[in-house]
């Protein structure tokens, strides 16, 4: 009975630590990093064939001459381009964003408190190994411009997350 007791109050104790760190769930680190890898996986997906200029001209150029219809092929490539651009720049600051999400409430110490530049860095890695895949990608090329707007978009997502965690304290 007494030994039943001291079970009883072990666990309850261990539930309660648990509950307090945010890791209630059994499968916290999936719950943590599994978001963060899906994301990682479509960008990967994504440097491809699948979405080479040529293929997302098809599904990009063709709306915008409907919505433009007096711009001229020079002006509906300029806004291909952009919109290509605009693609990196948001696809790094999602994944940015849930790199700080899996940081910050990672068991380890070192990464709670460093999220900001471990999320910085995976962005910056990531961006570098994703144009090192497209550059052997026939219908792609390698890009140091593209991984620096990746890496742009990843920072100014941190920086925003940064300044809103900075303004709740």
């Amino acid at each position: 009975m007494v030994e039943e007791e001291k079970l009883n109050v072990r666990l309850r104790v261990g539930d309660s630590e648990s509950k307090t760190r945010g890791f209630s769930k059994p499968g916290h680190r999936l719950w943590r990093y599994g978001p963060l890898i899906i994301w990682a996986t479509l960008i990967f997906i994504g440097s491809s064939n699948l979405l080479s200029a040529s293929n997302t001209s098809m599904f990009l150029v063709r709306p915008l001459h409907w919505l433009l219809p007096q711009a001229s092929d020079t002006t509906l490539r300029v806004l291909h381009f952009i919109i290509r651009k605009a693609g990196h720049f948001t696809e790094y600051a999602i994944l940015a964003l849930l790199a700080a999400r899996a940081f910050r409430t990672s068991s380890r110490e070192l990464l709670r408190s460093g999220w900001f530049w471990a999320s910085l860095v995976l962005v910056i890695v990531y961006s570098l190994s994703d144009e090192l895949h497209q550059s052997f990608v026939p219908s792609r090329t390698g890009s140091i411009y593209d991984s620096m707007i990746d890496t742009l978009g990843g920072w100014t997502a941190l920086a925003l997350l940064a300044l809103r965690k900075r303004r709740e304290v």
